[in-house]
Order: structure tokens, then sequence, then C-alpha cells
């Protein structure tokens, strides 16, 4: 039986995580959501459908690799994510044993923030100053570098 916070609790679950990443800057929130969507290519390896659980890692391996170069195949990978959360919830385990509905819930997060990636990832929040890198842009000036070619004494004649 699944009730409304089955499929409400992810999807608040899902805007958290965007305005989250938000706040990370790129590169780092690609590569850092590249990593996690291939971390998460993994969880159901024991999800009850024997040596078939090879064949998802399998499949999503090569657009996991563009996704460490591009927002939109983390979005698709996302997607793949979820469309494997699918039949887990209707024929295999739960992501979670103790908690019957939670690949239909892993399926409503994974969907939309795989929105919010084929849309680019915009940053919907403006990112947080980061305190420890202006006190160390105040204390530490970029050396001088002298530019001008070296002195060259005239010729006498």
């Amino acid at each position: 039986m699944v009730n409304a916070m089955d499929i409400l609790g992810p999807a608040i679950g899902a805007c958290l995580f965007v305005l989250a990443m938000s706040l990370v800057r790129e590169p780092r929130r690609r590569t850092l959501n590249a990593v996690l969507v291939a971390g998460a290519s993994g969880v159901y390896l024991s999800g009850g459908f024997g040596v078939w659980e090879l064949a998802y890692p399998i499949a999503a391996m090569p657009v996991l690799l563009r996704a460490l170069q591009s927002h939109r195949y983390i979005g698709v990978a996302w997607l793949m994510h979820a469309a494997w959360d699918l039949p887990h919830h209707l024929w295999g385990n739960p992501i979670w044993p103790f908690m019957p509905a939670s690949s239909l819930g892993c399926f409503v997060l994974d969907s939309l923030i795989a929105v919010w990636f084929l849309a680019g990832a915009p940053a919907l929040i403006g990112r947080v100053p980061d305190r420890m890198q202006e006190h160390q842009s105040a204390d530490h000036e970029p050396p001088v570098v002298n530019r001008q070619p070296p002195h060259k004494p005239s010729p006498v004649a």
C-alpha cells in the first residue's frame, strides 16, 4: 500500500537536494553528482533479480563516463536509475528492506532531480561566500611579477 508521504517525502527530498547542490560551485557540482549517480548504480546488486542486477551498471557505464563532463548526461543517468527503481518496486526487493515503498520513493526523487540536471543544473539560490577563501585572499596578495624585459646596456660606439 502506497500512501501520500511515499511520494511527497521524496519530492521534498529532491527539492532539498537541488537547493543544497545549488550551493556547490562548478565544476565541483558536476563532478560530485557524476560520482553520486555512479554510486547509485550499485544499490540494487542484491535487489532480487539475480545475475540480471549486473545489467544496469554495465548499461549505465558509458553514460556515467559522459556524466563527468555533462549535466545532461547526469540527468540521463538519474532517469536510467529511476527506470531501474520501478521494476524493483513492482517485482523486486526495495532498497531499504524496512520500508516497502523505498524503491518507489527513489523513483520519485531520481526523476525529479533528473529534470534539474537535464535543465543544465542551474543554481537556484546564491552560493554562500567562502569565508576561508575571502580571508586568504585578503591576507595574501598575489605576487607582483616584473614583466619588463631585462635592461640591456646600450652599445658603446
